[in-house]
Formats: C-alpha cells, sequence, structure tokens
C-alpha cells in the first residue's frame, strides 16, 4: 500500500521517529532524508513536532499510532532492514537520490569541506589515503569514505535490491 506524502507531490517526506526507532533514523538519513529522533520525548510534544513540521512519525508504539491529531505509521517489525524495506514501499523511497547527504547524528545537511582546512582532525591513514571529505557544521563530525561508509552502501544496496 502506498501512502500519499503530505507536503507536495514532488517532496520528500519528513520523518520523526519515536524513541524505539534510533537505528531507523540513522539509516533514513543516511538515505537523505530529513529525520528528527529523540531519545526521550512525550508523545504529546512529539505530535506537536510532527504537526507544526509536517513530519510523519514512525513508531512502535500501537496507542501513539492509533492517535488521530498526526500522521503516524506504525512499525510491526523489529529489524531495521524490514523497517526500512517497509518505508521505502510504503512512500516510493527507492528512487530518493540524496544519500550520504545529511549528518547521521544530528540530521543537519552536510557540507563539502577541503583536506586542508580539517588535515589536523584526520587520523594518519585517513590522511594518506582520502581526499574527499563532508563536514556537519553542527555537530562538527568529520565524514569520509572509508570502510564504514561501504559497509553502509552494502546495506542500503542490500535493503533497495530487495525492494524491486
Amino acid at each position: 500500500m502506498k501512502y500519499s506524502v503530505t507536503p507536495g507531490k514532488n517532496d520528500s517526506p519528513k520523518f520523526i521517529a519515536d524513541c524505539h526507532l534510533g537505528k531507523l533514523a540513522k539509516y533514513l538519513r543516511l538515505m537523505g532524508f530529513d529525520t528528527l529522533f529523540f531519545s526521550h520525548i512525550e508523545d504529546n510534544k512529539l505530535i506537536t513536532i510532527a504537526n507544526e513540521e509536517k513530519r510523519i512519525i514512525l513508531t512502535r508504539d500501537r496507542d501513539l499510532s492509533q492517535r488521530k491529531n498526526a500522521h503516524t505509521l506504525l512499525l510491526k517489525p523489529t529489524e531495521t532492514k524490514t523497517q526500512l524495506k517497509t518505508l521505502i514501499d510504503c512512500y516510493d523511497l527507492k528512487e530518493h537520490p540524496a544519500h550520504f547527504s545529511r549528518c547521521i547524528v544530528c540530521n543537519t545537511p552536510l557540507q563539502v569541506i577541503e583536506k586542508e582546512k580539517i588535515i589536523d582532525s584526520l587520523p594518519e591513514k585517513v590522511k594518506k589515503y582520502f581526499d574527499y571529505f563532508e563536514y556537519c557544521p553542527t555537530c562538527d563530525r568529520i565524514y569520509w569514505q572509508g570502510d564504514h561508509y561501504r559497509n553502509m552502501v552494502a546495506f542500503l544496496e542490500d535493503v533497495l535490491k530487495d525492494n524491486t
């Protein structure tokens, strides 16, 4: 079943994940989706933010999902991969082109940064083997395309190939 996305037909959906879905929030950010996550938040505050910012609430909490004052999706699966597949199907997210454009920790859009500006912050092997970097201006994290990146790419490719 495909759900309509709230703002406009061509806009990407924005999400807010409840406290049980931190890993899912991380992977949605990896896919480039604006996804808020709070490890502790009251349901009423979650609903307020979702309505003010036109976000879809992702939850494993049946009671929260049955409240009629916000757009929610109850995710029954417990495994992150299956949760992602459910979202990709429900919201037709397969073709989203902005992978790796957001900080996986704080959700801020990443910016390309020159190696010279961050060289003192890099591990020696990273300095030697990598030249392309992205930076989160909010939490000061630096990203490069090393082993962790390749593992995440493989995970996403696996999720997306199964959703054809």
